[in-house]
């Protein structure tokens, strides 16, 4: 039985018969068969040690081309990951910012200001101001300074004017030379929004006569500014050289508004843009694209007026004119799902003239007491009654006097209230 040779054995016989060849001749004889055996056993080892190398390097090749594929599909994979991680992130961050839109635009509140001209709508725009916004500034009021002027001589000439078509006569013949001044010196005046002294002692000498104070009674004969007696009775005040207007002048100067004035206020953590739009007839064909997305309107009635015409034209009624177009908002069907909030507005004046001047003149219907509660009453009857969905849509009417800060800043308060409360009865919340 043949012993089984290890290749270092094999390796070993193959160095010793080498040897003992290198030191004689070479002979074929020498080798015999078992050299030869052994030199074809030792070619047979290498061919398989070159076939075994061969195999390891090409498991080892494959092995790294292996390892280098996985680790490009882990790179892949890492890669596609960090792209999913990124579209999640985008996505997380507009849902968030659809969210915060959301609870902004839930937030926000959009009042659109209606009424025919002189209803005092710019005047609650101003109390917005004064009661969310700090109020005027003395910079700001110093700004209205020369409106404050040229509303205090335009209601003294518009009195004078009148005087004559009414046919009234000064106290004093020397009221007319007064009266003559007057015109000659207000148009510099208004022009460079000053009140010269010279101009203000005609003026106070022609408010102090007693024909000119008959005339200003008849005021509803003519046009004449709401607050032409607020700034006349305090002209000493005014016509001082360091004159600042305070809030009060503020709120009660007259501008006619033209195009629309936007207004900005937080109440109640909620947002509110106001807008203020013109009165006048020429001006409602602007209102139009202040209508989409209005949360609520609040139309302006001025209670005073149901004994004057229009400024635009003399044969209308200004408290029916009032009542055409508030029939013409609130059964409007783009308004079908907005809060109606009625102002019934300037009820201080309101109060003083019922007294003197009848309610008949304005609805000859009319036949009860010539005082406040009954007289205002039946106005807001006659407002309510033009609703035409009354068991769906309801006509919240609130009495106002736009000059007094704290009556407004109440009825504001009130109408925040509504505004939530119907938010979320939209909402199903209430």
């Amino acid at each position: 039985m043949m012993r089984k040779r290890w290749p270092w054995r094999r390796r070993a016989v193959i160095r010793r018969q080498g040897r003992r060849l290198s030191s004689s001749s070479p002979s074929p004889s020498v080798f015999g068969r078992r050299a030869r055996r052994n030199f074809s056993a030792v070619r047979m080892w290498r061919l398989a040690e070159r076939a075994n190398k061969s195999e390891r390097e090409e498991r080892s090749l494959r092995a790294r081309d292996d390892a280098a594929v996985k680790r490009a599909l882990g790179n892949m994979g890492c890669t596609v990951s960090q792209e999913d991680k990124a579209a999640a992130e985008r996505s997380k961050m507009i849902d968030k910012n659809l969210r915060e839109d959301g609870e902004k635009a839930a937030r926000e509140v959009k009042l659109l200001l209606l009424g025919a001209g002189e209803s005092g709508k710019s005047t609650i725009v101003k109390q917005m101001k004064i009661i969310h916004e700090d109020g005027y500034s003395e910079d700001e009021c110093k700004q209205y300074r020369a409106v404050v002027y040229s509303n205090t001589i335009q209601s003294i000439m518009a009195i004078i004017k009148a005087m004559s078509n009414l046919k009234i006569d000064y106290e004093e013949s020397a009221r007319t030379d007064d009266a003559r001044q007057l015109f000659a010196l207000s148009a510099t005046a208004e022009e460079q929004g000053v009140l010269p002294e010279d101009l203000a002692n005609v003026i106070r000498r022609l408010w102090a006569d007693s024909g000119v104070q008959s005339c200003f009674t008849r005021s509803r004969e003519y046009q004449l500014n709401d607050s032409a007696a607020y700034y006349l009775n305090d002209l000493e005040r005014i016509a001082r050289p360091d004159y600042i207007p305070t809030q009060q002048d503020v709120l009660r100067t007259r501008v006619k508004t033209t195009g629309i004035v936007e207004t900005h206020f937080t109440f109640k953590d909620l947002h509110f843009k106001m807008f203020d739009v013109g009165g006048q007839r020429s001006e409602r064909k602007k209102w139009i694209h202040c209508f989409e997305g209005v949360t609520a309107i609040i139309f302006c009635v001025a209670l005073s007026a149901y004994d004057l015409v229009l400024a635009e034209d003399e044969e209308m009624n200004r408290m029916h004119e009032s009542m055409k177009l508030f029939d013409s908002i609130c059964n409007n069907k783009w308004f079908t799902e907005t809060s109606i909030i009625l102002f019934l507005n300037k009820k201080d004046l309101f109060e003083e003239k019922i007294t003197r001047s009848p309610l008949s003149i304005c609805f000859p219907e009319y036949t009860g007491a010539s005082n406040y509660d009954e007289a205002s009453s039946y106005i807001q009857r006659k407002f309510e009654d033009l609703n035409k969905k009354k068991d769906t849509k309801e006509i919240y009417t609130h009495f106002t006097c736009a000059t007094d800060t704290k009556n407004v800043q109440f009825v504001f308060d009130a109408v925040t209230d509504v505004i939530i409360k119907n938010n979320l009865k939209d909402c199903g919340l209430f």
